[in-house]
């Protein structure tokens, strides 16, 4: 009688224990599939049969086009994975080892040869009424706030779809806003169904990951340069 009474209670821990594994086990896949630390096939456009659009300007005359230049851009940032730190750099840039969200946008335009901070300040400058958050001009930070990034490119850009369902509206190089606080650029990558990735930042350990589903998307910017005129574009001289 007490053999059974022991196998039943070697039986119940055994259960117990298998119980704890599996929770544990989906608990940790869980966490690292949401962080995208679990590694996974990406796609094309053309596997969609989705024809990726290009820009009609090359600003800085590298022989790459715009939209491939913020793409690049993003992804160096992306790949030097700096330490996400909120702070007011005196010299308005920070060290290619720190950053924020901000930062992800005015390294790929410098990638292109654009001066994201200049265009900003240059239109701060001129219609400050337009920024409703400034309420002193400072050169150093406005152009690393995403609601300063909001308003300049509602005025510049080409406002598209929010509907991240709609793959095809959703181009390499394009700019998108989550919850109104957070921002990133839409990769040349894809998941299994034609979503594409975002390069961004906010501290996470993969920052070019399937991210476009995970937050409200509030914005969502293409910067067509041919648009926009020659007095509002601003060179990288530095």
């Amino acid at each position: 009688m007490q053999n059974i009474k022991d196998i039943r209670k070697n039986v119940g821990r055994t259960f117990l224990f298998i119980v704890i594994i599996t929770i544990f086990t989906i608990s940790v896949l869980y966490v690292m599939d949401y962080y995208n630390l679990i590694p996974k096939e990406y796609h094309k456009a053309s596997h969609f049969n989705i024809k990726t659009i290009y820009s009609k300007v090359d600003y800085d005359k590298d022989n790459i086009d715009d939209y491939t230049d913020f793409v690049l851009g993003a992804r160096k940032d992306a790949e030097n994975h700096p330490t996400y730190i909120s702070k007011y750099y005196e010299n308005s840039y920070p060290p290619d080892n720190e950053g924020v969200c901000t930062d992800v946008i005015w390294r790929a335009f410098k990638n292109a040869g654009y001066s994201l901070r200049d265009m900003v300040d240059e239109d701060i400058k001129n219609n400050q009424s337009d920024y409703p958050i400034i309420e002193y001009r400072d050169k150093n930070i406005d152009f690393r706030r995403v609601n300063n990034l909001k308003v300049f490119f509602t005025k510049y850009a080409l406002s598209l779809t929010l509907d991240y369902n709609e793959i095809a509206e959703f181009q390499p190089g394009d700019i998108v806003i989550f919850e109104d606080k957070h921002i990133g650029i839409i990769s040349d990558r894809r998941n299994s169904s034609g979503i594409p990735y975002v390069i961004h930042n906010y501290g996470q350990p993969v920052r070019e990951e399937d991210f476009l589903t995970k937050s409200k998307i509030t914005n969502h910017f293409r910067f067509d340069a041919s648009q926009i005129e020659d007095n509002i574009l601003k060179p990288w001289l530095e």
